[in-house]
């Protein structure tokens, strides 16, 4: 028992330095790799794999055997099968060394949904690559494999979960590759410099748009009765005789008809406004957001057009994308530092 005990203390110590050799690794390309990389061969690391210690085990005893019966033959066999393991290790490292790669796209998400970062590997040699295996660094195994033809490149996406708003940057990631035959393992870190903007979830249960100037407590609107101004979706309480049923009699409920109720312009009163200080206070923040995000994308998806104020942002009445896109990013960065704080 006491023989066992150094040798526990042993592999203790020894998983301890693999830890601290690894975390040095990681923190050496998280601050070298910004932008363009090339992953030269000085940033490749490599160790023998499971079936590379088993291998290096048969060595040792075919050597043990050949010198102990003296077998020329023997010896001839090991050291030709030493050399082919020399020769796999040469391999697999050139096979990761000199990419080059690139960040590439990143759309913006509600949080929640898994954020996609565009990836890509680009082979400047005249050798090709095969089986780079590239993923989130902390995925045990990777998800997504690459095959790169002389002078070709490639495309990928790793999806991240956001989980709040604000920015997400892009997480380390890790290429690995044991090709040709799997005696070797060999892997580089790399740190995208890409970002997504994760926009606030919108809240599914949402009172209907505030559709009057001045909205009450509870972001509740009402409509005016003048001239014609067009339509929106039915909201409890609305006249029957406010209906557009010629434009109901054309929508199909199986393909996601719904009612729809005649709006009229009464002066002021029927201008559409999503103003943060016009929710009730008791409300948390998160929420607030929430609920101005769902009206923003209602208020797009009827077609009516919208002013927007948070704090001391103020929007005129506008649609379309740009202004869409202009809005869920105000509402992504509220007091969050700088307005550019990180979701992660």
């Amino acid at each position: 028992m006491a023989a066992m005990a150094p040798a526990a203390t042993v592999r203790v110590r020894l998983r301890a330095w693999l830890e601290a050799r690894r975390a040095g690794m990681r923190a050496r390309a998280t601050a070298r790799d910004q932008g363009d990389v090339l992953l030269g061969l000085r940033r490749v690391y490599i160790l023998p794999t499971r079936a590379g210690l088993a291998f290096i085990v048969l060595l040792l005893v075919l050597l043990i055997g050949s010198t102990n019966y003296n077998l020329g033959l023997g010896f001839g066999l090991t050291f030709l099968a030493g050399s082919c393991a020399l020769v796999d290790m040469v391999f697999t490292a050139r096979n990761l060394a000199d990419l080059r790669l690139r960040p590439g796209r990143a759309g913006a998400v509600f949080a929640g949904e898994d954020a996609p970062f565009e990836l890509l590997a680009t082979n400047p040699t005249p050798r090709a690559r095969y089986a780079i295996r590239i993923d989130v660094d902390d995925v045990r195994e990777p998800r997504h494999a690459l095959d790169l033809p002389a002078g070709g490149s490639g495309t990928l996406t790793v999806r991240v979960a956001s989980r709040r708003r604000g920015w997400l940057r892009a997480p380390r990631v890790r290429l690995t590759t044991s090709f040709p035959l799997g005696l070797f393992g060999a892997w580089g870190y790399w740190q995208p410099d890409s970002r997504v903007l994760v926009y606030p979830f919108p809240e599914q249960a949402a009172p209907p748009l505030p559709l009057l100037g001045e909205p009450s407590p509870d972001g509740l609107g009402g409509a005016g009765g003048d001239d014609f101004a067009g339509v929106r979706t039915y909201q409890p309480g609305d006249p029957l005789r406010q209906l557009a049923w010629r434009r109901i009699a054309r929508l199909d409920p199986a393909l996601g008809g719904h009612l729809v109720t005649k709006q009229f312009e009464g002066g002021a009163k029927n201008e559409l406004v999503i103003d943060f200080d016009a929710l009730p206070s008791s409300i948390d923040l998160e929420l607030r957001l929430s609920r101005m995000t769902r009206w923003v994308l209602d208020a797009e998806s009827q077609g009516l057009p919208y002013a927007f104020r948070l704090g001391r942002l103020r929007y005129d009445a506008a649609l379309g994308p740009a202004h869409q896109a202009a809005c869920l990013q105000a509402l992504a960065l509220f007091l969050l530092p700088g307005g550019d704080g990180d979701a992660a």
